[in-house]
């Protein structure tokens, strides 16, 4: 059997810079891009010759915008990955994409070219909490993309959106959901407003949380979106995912479960044969690396290879994000060691606290352990 490989390529540029993001990426100039995407097509040709015996079960174009390129670079993009990796029969095939950088030419070149899903960052409903976080749309505009994706003939969409926003209630909250439930797409990431240093948000609102929705206000958005998804046919199926039957983002179980990883592009991450790493962070840097000569030594950094202890670890605490939870005959497997006999005292102990229940094979969190999911996944760390 064939081993499994994911791509994720990176798009960095983007209209304008959210004032929430701390992503690597900005806006750039189209000679930039263009550039840029040249620079892509070599290394993905140039790291395709390392893994001749692996298989590509999933593609994730993410950014950034991948939609703010033009038709023929995503293709060119696309057909490069096509022609130099093996990729899947029906392998899942991303793109992300913002409301007003999507026109009908670009959908029916996606199509054209592979790509079947469609992440579209919407955020919020509410056009003065898109205002707030600094987003260059309106729910308006995120509808017009939305009805061009399908009658482009799309089938797989995501949308993602996000609570605890500034100026957000739970009323407000409830009617993003229930306006986007209503439009029956086939997968929902609804994440929290995270204030990351050296962004906008972080000078303006760390320090002061009356400028945002309360702890109470925030868990009862998070109880909101479970009942609501629920009753409107969703399954969570990972802490902060929801989907319609059979929709699961195939990509992201793979990184959860531990499936291995090739990043592409500007800072993307990788994790192949027990190492991790990362490629060059500066665009400038990055575009004038001789892919065929000298990639290896300047294009990848960071080199980490991981002990067992540590892959028991994220094994752990990434596995038990999902609500179907870990395996302790998968453990078994990959590990050669009974996952009691290493992480019994921590399982006992939250078990004993109902934080997470055993159904053999699997242990999960409880409900109450995904309310307090950062202090039992941290329990994990050997």
């Amino acid at each position: 059997m064939r081993r499994k490989l994911e791509l994720y390529i990176h798009i960095p540029f983007c209209a304008k810079k959210c004032d929430y993001c701390d992503f690597l990426s900005g806006p750039a100039a189209v000679s930039a891009q263009q550039r840029y995407v040249e620079q892509l097509i070599e290394e993905i040709a140039c790291q395709s010759a390392h893994y001749p015996e692996y298989q590509v079960p999933s593609v994730y174009l993410g950014g950034g915008t991948p939609s703010l390129l033009g038709a023929k670079e995503i293709c060119q993009i696309m057909e490069q990955v096509k022609s130099v990796f093996d990729l899947e029969e029906g392998a899942e095939v991303t793109i992300e994409a913002n409301p007003g950088t999507v026109t009908m030419e670009k959908l029916k070149a996606w199509k054209e070219s592979g790509i079947n899903r469609i992440s579209i960052g919407l955020q919020s409903a509410d056009d003065v909490e898109l205002k707030n976080l600094g987003r260059i749309h309106t729910y308006d505009e995120f509808l017009k993309t939305y009805q061009r994706v399908r009658q482009a003939g799309f089938g797989n969409v995501n949308i993602d959106l996000m609570s605890a926003l500034p100026g957000q209630t739970l009323s407000s909250w409830r009617s993003t959901l229930k306006k986007v439930g209503r439009l029956k797409p086939e997968h929902i990431s609804a994440y929290s407003l995270a204030i990351e240093e050296g962004t906008p948000f972080y000078q303006q609102y760390h320090g002061h949380p009356e400028l945002l929705p309360d702890e109470d206000e925030e868990r009862e958005m998070y109880y909101a979106t479970k009942q609501i998804l629920h009753d409107m046919g969703f399954s969570r199926y990972e802490i902060s995912n929801y989907a319609k039957a059979g929709r699961e983002c195939r990509h992201n179980i793979g990184y959860w479960t531990g499936t291995e990883y090739l990043g592409l592009g500007l800072g993307s991450s990788s994790y192949i044969r027990g190492i991790r790493f990362h490629n060059e962070e500066d665009l400038g840097k990055y575009c004038r690396i001789r892919m065929k000569e000298d990639s290896d030594d300047r294009l990848h950094q960071g080199h980490l290879r991981l002990t067992d202890k540590e892959k028991m670890e994220e094994f752990m605490f990434l596995g038990l994000r999902m609500m179907r939870g870990v395996s302790g005959s998968e453990f078994l497997k990959r590990f050669g060691v009974n996952m009691w006999n290493v992480y019994g005292d921590v399982l006992t102990k939250l078990m004993e606290n109902h934080l997470i229940e055993a159904d053999s094979p699997f242990v999960r969190l409880t409900d109450f352990g995904i309310d307090i999911s950062n202090y039992v996944l941290s329990e994990f760390l050997l």
